[in-house]
């Protein structure tokens, strides 16, 4: 699988594609959409992990019926900007998407540093949400953080 730089995106998708930003963990792939200007990231949902190919088709078809052009996933890079185990893994888990279940759609990745603890922070402070609740949402919430830092860096260099 070669890297593809996000900016490169706009060039290699069709006009009416979408992004789908992904937050993968241990447990859960949350999940969130972009529109079709890139400026706007919304949350759609997680998806229970289980095994590789189940994770994998409920992916595709989502891609399928939300005419995903590219995938943006969240790269928990370290506080001092080195990659550990969980790099390993989201890696792992883009090849894979590749190379074993047959995905052609171009994957990028964003750092992801913090995400889940600012979501987290908000939903606390600002939204007031139970700890069930926050449980429930702050996977995809983080999946719309990632995706919208990735989508606000596109619109800087558009602007450029």
């Amino acid at each position: 699988m070669q890297d593809i730089d996000l900016y490169d995106l706009p060039e290699l998708l069709d006009r009416n594609q979408r992004l789908l930003g992904l937050d993968p963990g241990s447990k859960t792939i949350g999940m969130a959409v972009s529109d079709r200007d890139y400026k706007v990231a919304s949350p759609i949902g997680t998806i229970l992990r289980s095994k590789f190919k189940v994770d994998a088709a409920k992916l595709k078809e989502i891609c399928e019926e939300r005419n995903i052009g590219a995938l943006v996933m969240g790269l928990p890079v370290n506080m001092d900007g080195t990659e550990g185990p969980r790099c390993q893994s989201v890696r792992t888990l883009a090849e894979n998407l590749h190379k074993l279940a047959g995905f052609t759609i171009p994957i990028v990745f964003w750092d992801e540093r913090m995400s889940t603890s600012a979501v987290e922070r908000f939903l606390i402070g600002e939204a007031d949400m139970t700890r069930k609740r926050r449980s429930e949402v702050v996977d995809k919430a983080a999946a719309a953080y990632i995706l919208q830092g990735a989508l606000d860096a596109l619109q800087r260099r558009i602007n450029l």
